[in-house]
């Protein structure tokens, strides 16, 4: 009985490789290529608008002395 049994087990360990061998066959199947559209060539941006209005906005706004007080008048004259 341990006979049979070994040479069953010797066996199975020497067949077991080759049954395995070579694996799964795995197909797979190339897909369609995929189309990109470029973007236009006049796309400027949201940065080149934003600094021209922070430009135009500071002109428009005042001239940059700091001086918003209106013209110093003279004090009233006392009875």
């Amino acid at each position: 009985m341990k006979s049979l049994l070994a040479s069953a087990l010797a066996l199975s360990i020497a067949f077991a490789p080759a049954a395995f061998a070579g694996g799964p066959v795995v197909i797979e199947e190339e897909g369609q290529p995929e189309v990109i559209a470029e973007k236009p060539a006049s796309s400027i941006g949201i940065l080149p608008i934003l600094l021209g209005v922070v430009v135009l906005c500071a002109i428009a706004c005042g001239n940059g002395n700091g001086n918003d007080d209106p013209a110093p008048t003279e004090p009233p004259i006392e009875k």
